[in-house]
């Protein structure tokens, strides 16, 4: 990918290197399936009263799923290099580009989140995290946390190497942001509250499945912009994101950690899954193909 010299993104907080930070304090992200109740099809219009500009709710303060909380390893407490810092604000700034563009065409607002860089560990609106939950986003002050290192855990442990294979970390992760953006976490806080932890996870995976997708839409805008005369993306590049997902589907990381695996307990879709929505939003690069709730090809019970 080619990204030195671009423009940065300036909606970055930079906290390496400092105590936890500011925030409300926790021990570690709120919330959990409880109880049980109908929720009738409330996920599968969710899509059609935004393109019809229905008001989905309010602001939420849970936590609206990383995608390596509970999988990856603890890291040391680096502060990562400048050249990461530059390359995380470059790619952000290209998120910014593109879901501005998107939500204008439709004829919807988009407010940006912000990033924040930090070492060790760090306080949000979602709790106090540590390096271990890898990169997440806190939907309570739309922010999206990142330890920097964690790109060279995600090279080592998962064997995702390549600066594409982090962009789409971060790709995923604003596209937490942008479902909140459209409601869709707001939602998700109302179900988690309604339903069996077994049958959230299944919600919980369609979330995690559609972050994928949007991740893919960026690719895809990525792939058709150029700088400096050349194409910012680089052979190679779209292969770099999809082995990182292939890496992180539940069932993958399930049989590294344990040797079997327990459909049941998946949060956010197998490697086939994972890989196969990514490719999905590369494929169409839009909103309307992107809604997982409603789709019957997810193999999920």
């Amino acid at each position: 990918m080619r990204w030195k010299g671009e423009r940065q993104s300036s909606n970055v907080e930079d906290r390496r290197g400092t105590s936890a930070g500011t925030g409300r304090a926790g021990s570690g992200f709120p919330g959990g399936a409880v109880g049980g109740g109908g929720i009738g099809l409330i996920l599968l219009v969710i899509f059609s009263l935004f393109f019809s500009g229905g008001d989905l709710g309010s602001v939420l303060n849970g936590d609206t799923g990383d995608i390596f909380t509970q999988q990856a390893p603890a890291t040391e407490s680096v502060t990562g290099t400048d050249e990461q810092k530059e390359f995380a604000s470059v790619v952000f700034a290209h998120l910014e580009d593109y879901w501005n563009q998107t939500f204008d065409d439709y004829g919807k607002s988009y407010h940006d989140p912000t990033l924040v860089l930090y070492s060790g560990s760090v306080r949000s609106a979602c709790g106090t995290a540590n390096s271990a939950v890898g990169p997440f986003y806190c939907p309570g002050d739309q922010k999206v946390y990142l330890d920097l290192s964690f790109q060279d855990e995600l090279a080592r442990n998962f064997g995702a190497t390549g600066d594409f294979a982090m962009a789409y970390v971060i790709a995923h992760e604003v596209g937490h942001h942008v479902q909140y953006e459209l409601g869709i976490s707001d939602q998700m806080e109302k179900i988690r509250q309604q339903v069996s932890e077994k049958e959230y996870n299944q919600y919980s995976v369609r979330l995690e499945l559609q972050a994928d997708y949007l991740a893919g839409c960026f690719a895809k805008y990525l792939a058709n912009e150029t700088y400096n005369g050349k194409p910012i993306l680089e052979a190679g590049d779209i292969e770099e994101a999809i082995y990182a997902a292939n890496q992180i589907g539940d069932d993958t990381l399930q049989k590294q950690a344990q040797g079997y695996v327990v459909p049941d307990s998946f949060t956010h879709g197998t490697s086939a899954q994972r890989v196969a929505w990514f490719q999905r939003g590369y494929q169409y690069g839009d909103l309307e193909h992107g809604d997982t709730f409603s789709a019957d090809n997810l193999n999920l019970n």
